[in-house]
């Protein structure tokens, strides 16, 4: 298994771009947050919007991946 988290962010945004090598499945994700500008600058927030939005997204691909291998194991049966 192989992770990896790219960050890229400004003043007023952040984004992080998710990469999941697991047994031969590829999975990316994309996490974004921006800040309102009447808001003071806290870039922690940002990241861990961004980070927990791609985590949720690569999750969502994760749970739909092993869903479908089991019905194939169903089927199969």
């Amino acid at each position: 298994m192989d992770i990896s988290l790219h960050l890229v962010e400004d003043d007023t945004s952040t984004v992080i771009h998710t990469k999941l090598d697991l047994r031969g499945d590829h999975f990316e994700a994309v996490g974004k947050a921006r800040r309102n500008p009447a808001d003071p600058p806290s870039p922690a927030v940002g990241e861990e919007l961004a980070l927990a939005r791609a985590l949720q997204d690569l999750s969502g691909q994760l749970l739909d991946a092993a869903q479908h291998r089991i019905e194939l194991f169903s089927v199969e049966a």
